[in-house]
């Protein structure tokens, strides 16, 4: 599709009927419908579930009922019972709040050659500098005016600032002009799936739209009602007890505290997993369907690999493809390729589910406003500890420190195990996970097992040093090679660079001075962490000695203090 006024303004041939470009215009749709072409992909629905009010009262604990049965598809929808009210709707937020937007070419996002062996000759846009407080993956909007060279990247170029009231208008009217249709008779859901994939795969026509994407609380605020306390209000989601994201301090915009989407026909959402391979949860307020698309992160490794064979010189020119967010690819090669995919219709007053490593995209039918954040319950250790180390290998940090959440969920473990948390569901929760081989045991046991090795291949030339507890409460420390985080251990040299450490994979990169310089800084010694994961497993005097270190722990960070007593 092409915007008619778009085009006269790009140009610089403003026309006056339509205003100035930052206002929202009445849309010229060239591109039409072509349901004879519909490629609307042949794959099986993801699981759907309907928790009754009993269920539903315990968000964490229906989470890891469900996960056995949904894990498998990647992701799932959840219908609940209950809809919660939706603030945005309030006249002052509707009417009187503008949020950025983004342009999407629909057409290039799978079927585009790599920028710099096609250069195209494309109107300067000025772009808008986005701040966050959060360690997100990079934004596909570029953060500020590029220069020549950051301009041969694809990405998705700033749109127009929208009210929601506006935003509606212009979405209603540009789905009614695409599909010549009016109130009554707009297409189905299945009918306009198959002709996005057609623009998509095809590539015949221009089709821009505009995406209200990764917008943060400051801009709209949430679509949940303040003081609104169920689980399921994705503010409160994150912190739940029996979240592991309750033992992070911080509230990283996007990770803990939800981000708004506000689409239109076909705005889309490229293939990606969750920062650190968390869970997402998605809910749409209101408005018409998002379709969604999901791999099981059992299959993960089999989607790269497809669509590096598809899109060879993509990859070439941008190997961290998928972590830009701008590319999407076609479920129907995917299952040609053997890779399962499955179809989640997600309707407004709905949910979805994704879960660790599990790829997902999507795009939405027409003009509603989604709201995510993410969640970690406690089997995804391993996931977690997994996007570690992968993360480590292509030099991007994490969104959280895995170890102070490993960490965290042992101490509240041993608490609860030592008789510290009583007799209550939550307490007995915590110790359905301990024990010999249970997850949080594994857990402390596998990422002990693997620090004691790395320790062991530096050899004799670095001087063990206990770490001072507060070594990172008021700074990140990530390894200088890697971005690997330093919570649990970190090495470096007093004698060549002073104030820098590495991870214990890469100190011996760090410097090669000899004698006494080196060192590795030890939260816990090898020694210490042995006798956590007896702990976990029920022997008593470790125990003993863990709940006093659990304990001072605490009282270094009153946040979970407050956190504990509350709950």
């Amino acid at each position: 599709m092409v915007f008619a006024a778009e085009s006269r303004i790009k140009e610089g041939k403003e026309d006056t009927n339509v205003g100035p470009p930052n206002s929202p215009r009445h849309p010229e749709v060239l591109a039409r419908w072509d349901p004879a072409k519909a490629r609307r992909p042949d794959i099986a629905e993801a699981p759907v579930f309907y928790p009754s009010l009993e269920e539903f009262e315990d968000t964490v604990a229906y989470i890891e009922k469900i996960r056995p049965s949904a894990e498998p598809y990647g992701i799932c929808r959840i219908v609940p019972p209950l809809a919660p009210p939706f603030r945005l709707r309030e006249k002052s937020i509707w009417e009187g709040i503008k949020f950025h937007t983004r342009v999407q070419n629909v057409e290039l996002l799978q079927n585009r050659g790599p920028v710099k062996q096609k250069q195209k000759k494309k109107p300067k846009v000025r772009k808008r500098k986005r701040s966050s407080s959060s360690k997100r993956r990079p934004s596909s909007v570029p953060d500020s005016v590029s220069s020549p060279e950051e301009e041969e990247v694809f990405g998705f170029n700033s749109g127009p600032d929208f009210t929601l009231e506006e935003f509606e208008k212009y979405a209603r009217c540009f789905k009614e002009s695409y599909f010549e249709s009016k109130e009554g008779n707009a297409p189905s859901v299945e009918e306009t799936e198959g002709e996005y994939w057609r623009i998509v795969e095809q590539a015949t026509d221009d089709v821009e739209v505009y995406y209200g994407a990764d917008l943060e609380n400051k801009v709209l605020g949430s679509g949940f009602e303040r003081g609104e306390t169920s689980g399921w209000n994705l503010n409160n989601l994150p912190r739940l007890s029996g979240s592991l994201l309750s033992f992070e301090r911080g509230d990283i915009s996007g990770v803990l505290v939800p981000w708004v989407y506000v689409g239109m026909c076909f705005s889309t959402f490229c293939w990606h997993v969750e920062d650190h391979h968390l869970y997402s949860i998605n809910y749409n307020h209101f408005g018409e369907p998002k379709v969604w698309y999901g791999v099981p992160g059992t299959h993960a490794t089999s989607l790269e690999k497809a669509m590096r064979k598809h899109l060879p010189d993509l990859f070439e020119e941008t190997p961290d493809l998928l972590h830009g967010l701008v590319t999407q690819f076609s479920p129907s090669i995917l299952k040609d390729e053997g890779v399962p995919v499955f179809r989640a219709v997600q309707r407004a007053g709905e949910y979805v589910l994704t879960f660790p490593r599990a790829y997902h995209a999507g795009f939405n039918s027409g003009f509603n406003c989604a709201e995510a954040v993410n969640v970690a319950t406690v089997d995804w250790l391993s996931h977690g500890q997994n996007a570690v180390e992968l993360l480590s290998e292509e030099n991007k940090k994490t969104s959280v420190s895995h170890d102070k959440l490993l960490l965290g969920a042992a101490y509240e473990a041993v608490r609860s195990l030592s008789g510290g948390g009583g007799e209550s569901g939550k307490s007995l929760a915590w110790r359905s996970f301990c024990g010999k081989n249970l997850t949080l045991t594994k857990a402390v046991e596998t990422r002990l097992r693997m620090e004691e090795g790395r320790i062991k291949a530096l050899g004799s030339g670095f001087n063990l040093i206990k770490m001072e507890k507060d070594f990172d409460s008021n700074c990140e420390r990530e390894c200088v090679k890697c971005c690997y985080d330093l919570h649990l251990t970190a090495s470096g040299c007093n004698k060549c660079s002073p104030g820098e450490y590495a991870c214990t994979k890469h100190a011996n990169e760090l410097c090669s001075c000899e004698g006494n310089d080196r060192f590795v800084l030890l939260r816990y010694t090898v020694d210490e962490l042995r006798s956590l994961v007896r702990a976990l497993e029920g022997e008593a005097e470790d125990l003993k000695t863990w709940a006093s270190k659990a304990m001072e722990a605490l009282d270094l960070d009153h946040g979970l203090v407050e956190y504990w007593n509350h709950n």
